[in-house]
């Protein structure tokens, strides 16, 4: 852990003393170290293979055996085996990376960007579901998209009140049941009704898609389909599903439990019809909610009392406090990164990319213990290069590229590593200075995020008083110097129309050279309104649709216009 720290204007930080004893605490410093630590190593495909210090057997994961007496084959295959010496039994987990991310030849494309809970259509039950998201990857493709970048589908915990944020996650393994299309005759026009209100009421929707669920439930008679789903997953469905039958019932129940597996299974199918129309780019949160599934069932990997979150900076003066559950490197390596690997494999799965969130946080990440706050926060080291190399391995497994989302504070090195290891980086015109044509190759490139105002918002000035209105200490000059660079991007006067703004700043984004573009919908649709306002309780955070139906946005003139600027 640092004991100091460089914040984003450069100062020098000295971390409290107390902060420190904090993390220590969280780490079980004062208890023996975890069970099994340094039995994992990560080698290289095709490298000079390592020589052993002991004869061992080598299990590899595709069953087969062989005795090792000195050095490890030359040609082991990518994946996950075993290394048992014959001196003692010592295991050590072996994991054999192509080191570098799967990266597909002549990448050169474009998307939208788009929560999924804010894209409606006439048949959705007051939220964006899956068949939604077909849909959009169906007509996108058509107009010459190649990918649609989509906000995280983790599964947030069960019951009222629903967590609005698809950044709090319940499980990052599992997906939220709000996205599931559901079709029920007793329910249909009492739930599409709710398509006309541009709040999504989480709780009403949850409940009645459970009664449906629980309806369509009671006429299952089983499928193989269910039973190979249930076996692939595993130990890992069958926590996550107890998890949420305790969290219902209070106790134990296995037919409450078998049916979060059945809503999981239809929910994986679902998602896999959408993947077909169109490469679909996932999004994993960087922590869990700490009293979610993960936490509850991976317990011995996560650290207690402390939760992720970001120093102080130009946009976030206070410094922010996610309030979620960080890995604890030295026991996730002790579980041979078993909950990692997990994590990351779900995250590709119906995937052709993966955008990791805050991607400086497989170097490290900013602890803030509890009832501390983020000023009095400090840094934990994790293990960068294991953890990179297992998301090499689970990227090729799933022939899916990686976006590593870079913005913010971002120490010296990082981003080198990262574009060695092929990750593509994510690039914001609001910030990166100059002409968007000298922007990298090997990068996601894009005007804004559901974290900053939208062109709208920003153009008009209506953002600025969203921020007063929910209490924030706004940064007027920052967002003037936001505004002006738009105005230069877009070669526009002070008094454009937002369409010609939008307009002008997407051809500018446009000239980027970098391998994605990504527009969002809710700037092509001139919404003020952005996705959310961090550190705020807003109450339009997270749940507000946007202002058309899907039906209406594929025939509306301003998002086609985006779509030809951005067709290359």
């Amino acid at each position: 852990m640092a004991t100091g720290y460089r914040d984003a204007s450069g100062a020098w930080r000295e971390v409290p003393g107390t902060t420190l004893d904090a993390v220590l605490e969280a780490m079980g410093a004062d208890g023996e170290p975890p069970a099994g630590d340094e039995h994992v190593r990560c080698i290289g495909a095709g490298e000079p293979p390592p020589r052993l210090d002991a004869p061992a057997r080598l299990l590899t994961e595709d069953g087969g055996e062989l005795d090792i007496v000195d050095a490890l084959p030359p040609d082991l295959p990518v994946g996950y085996h075993r290394l048992v010496t014959h001196r003692d039994d010592h295991v050590t987990r072996l994991i054999v990376s192509p080191r570098m991310c799967f990266l597909p030849e002549r990448l050169h494309t474009w998307g939208w960007a788009v929560q999924l809970y804010a894209l409606r259509s006439r048949e959705s039950w007051g939220i964006g579901d899956l068949d939604d998201l077909g849909r959009l990857a169906r007509w996108s493709r058509d107009l010459g998209a190649g990918m649609v970048l989509v906000s995280p589908l983790h599964a947030p915990s069960p019951g009222v009140p629903q967590q609005p944020s698809p950044y709090y996650p319940s499980s990052r393994r599992f997906r939220n049941l709000l996205h599931l299309r559901v079709d029920d005759e007793q329910l249909n026009e009492t739930a599409r009704a709710m398509n006309a209100d541009r709040h999504v009421d989480r709780d009403a929707i949850y409940r009645l898609k459970v009664e449906a669920l629980e309806r369509q439930w009671g006429r299952f008679s089983g499928d193989a389909a269910f039973d190979r789903y249930v076996a692939e997953q595993a130990e890992s469905l069958v926590g996550y599903a107890n998890f949420c039958a305790r969290r219902e019932r209070g106790h134990a129940d296995p037919d409450r439990a078998r049916f979060h597996m059945w809503v999981q299974w239809s929910l994986d199918h679902q998602l896999e019809v959408a993947s077909r129309e169109l490469a679909l780019v996932h999004d994993l949160a960087v922590g869990v909610d700490p009293d979610g599934a993960d936490a509850w069932v991976d317990h011995h990997a996560y650290a207690n009392g402390v939760s992720v979150g970001a120093p102080p900076d130009e946009f976030n003066t206070s410094g922010q406090d996610w309030g979620l559950r960080p890995f604890d490197p030295w026991r996730l390596r002790a579980a041979g990164y078993g909950p990692f690997i997990e994590t990351v494999r779900a995250g590709f799965r119906h995937a052709g990319g993966l955008r990791v969130d805050h991607v400086m946080g497989l170097f490290r990440l900013f602890w803030v213990p509890d009832g501390c706050g983020p000023d009095e926060g400090t840094y934990v080291r994790y293990p960068a290069a294991d953890l990179l190399d297992i998301l090499a391995v689970e990227s090729h497994r799933a022939r899916a590229f990686v976006v590593g989302e870079d913005l913010g504070t971002v120490e010296e090195g990082v981003r080198a590593d990262l574009a060695r290891r092929r990750v593509l980086s994510y690039r914001l015109l609001y910030f990166e200075p100059g002409d968007p044509g000298a922007l990298p190759e090997n990068a996601l490139a894009a005007v804004t995020t559901h974290d900053l105002p939208t062109l709208a918002g920003l153009w008009t000035g209506r953002d600025l008083v969203r921020q007063r209105e929910a209490g924030m200490r706004a940064n007027e000059e920052g967002e003037a110097q936001l505004r002006a660079r738009v105005r230069s991007l877009a070669d526009v006067d002070d008094d454009a129309p937002v369409d010609a703004v939008v307009a002008g700043t997407y051809r500018a984004l446009a000239r980027a050279p970098s391998a994605l573009l990504a527009a969002t919908l809710d700037d092509a649709l001139a919404v003020e309104e952005r996705p959310n306002l961090p550190g705020t309780t807003e109450a339009g955070n997270w749940s507000r649709a946007l202002p058309l139906a899907l039906d209406q946005i594929e025939q509306d003139e301003r998002v086609r216009g985006v779509a030809r600027a951005l067709r290359r």
